[in-house]
């Protein structure tokens, strides 16, 4: 292993893990505001039983990066759930904390969703969007194999600044 890098265990989260996830969803929210269609504020009054009905959930998959037992990246992996579209799976909420990018955490957590995805029975597209600007994310999605399929324009209002988001989608069929 190379010097500073440390061991990541990958996993999908669970009930015990909802303080420790709320912590780095606000952490998110506050470092990178316009990446995400939740605001701090909606966020901070989330009950953290709303988060462990979610990791109980049999539709919606949210798996954390560990480093040293530290929770330091999240991903969640979502099966759209009607009969037309059961086909489909969304990821959402990508976010590695600011000082463990760089060590392909990011990577990672995709690779997991997208082999997640494979496992379900019946799916066979990953769909994703992605702020216009985050050029990074969007050289990680490529690399991985997703394609933009459209723009919506203004997709994100931040105060009195607007960001456009650009949808992915993989194809696993």
């Amino acid at each position: 292993m190379k010097r500073g890098m440390m061991k990541i265990d990958i996993r999908l989260l669970e009930p015990e893990d909802a303080e420790t996830y709320k912590k780095i969803r606000l952490e998110a929210l506050l470092n990178s505001p316009e990446a995400f269609s939740s605001s701090y504020d909606e966020v901070q009054d989330n009950s953290l039983d709303k988060y462990k009905v979610t990791f109980q959930s049999d539709n919606v998959f949210t798996f954390g990066a560990f480093a040293a037992n530290e929770l330091i990246g999240v991903v969640t992996l979502a099966r759209e759930t009607a009969k037309k579209a059961e086909h489909r799976t969304n990821i959402s909420a990508l976010y590695v904390t600011s000082y463990r990018r760089g060590f392909g955490t990011g990577k990672k957590l995709i690779r997991t969703a997208v082999d997640h995805a494979r496992s379900l029975e019946g799916v066979e597209q990953i769909c994703l969007s992605v702020i216009v600007k985050s050029n990074t994310a969007k050289s990680l999605y490529y690399a991985l194999g997703f394609v933009p399929f459209g723009i919506h324009k203004r997709a994100v209002k931040l105060g009195d600044i607007y960001y456009d988001e650009e949808y992915m989608v993989m194809f696993l069929t």
